[in-house]
């Protein structure tokens, strides 16, 4: 038996996942599975990388759900769960809004591949997260930085291999060879 569509108030009091993780989109309840190790090794360097270039008013978080504020609370939401979230020290919490998210972060798998590319592409787009970088653990490691546009949409920019810099949304250089075992 199907689940009615569900609010983001009523997907939070759903509590964790018995196992991997849960994201709501349209108000329906989507399951995937929990991440291998490689990718928990790669989301655990990009911490410690980026904490280190972080303003004091940001945080970097792993896998905090974040509702994409895309819909009326009384209505069938939205929460999407990125691998990393760059947001104001202020807004962490179980359920961060989408306005205090400054970078979303995907880090590819095979079962989540299309989704981050696309699906998310769009949601995060629409919900005006400032910026989203896609990276893509098979060899050579690369990341793609993608900029919000005005009209909601991303830019993406070539992808980065060896090292990324960049001076938006905070002046950063990861070592991307640190990212694989």
């Amino acid at each position: 038996m199907a689940l009615p569509p569900l609010t983001v108030a009523q997907y939070t009091a759903l509590g964790a996942a018995e196992s991997g993780y849960a994201e709501l989109v349209e108000g329906r309840l989507v399951l995937s599975p929990g991440a291998l190790a490689d990718h928990n090794f790669a989301c655990g360097n990009l911490i410690s990388q980026l904490s280190a270039h972080l303003p004091a008013h940001l945080q970097v978080t792993y896998a905090l759900d974040v509702n994409l504020e895309l819909a009326p609370a009384d209505a069938p939401g939205f929460v999407r769960r990125p691998d990393l979230v760059v947001c104001h020290r202020s807004a962490v919490q179980a359920l961060v809004p989408a306005s205090e998210v400054v970078v979303a972060v995907e880090v590819l798998s095979t079962h989540s591949h299309y989704t981050d590319r696309r699906c998310k592409r769009l949601d995060y787009a629409e919900a005006g997260i400032p910026f989203y970088w896609l990276v893509d653990l098979t060899a050579p490691v690369s990341l793609t930085p993608l900029r919000l546009t005005p009209d909601r949409s991303y830019e993406e920019a070539p992808a980065a291999t060896e090292t990324y810099e960049a001076r938006d949304p905070f002046p950063v250089r990861l070592d991307l060879t640190q990212l694989t075992g």
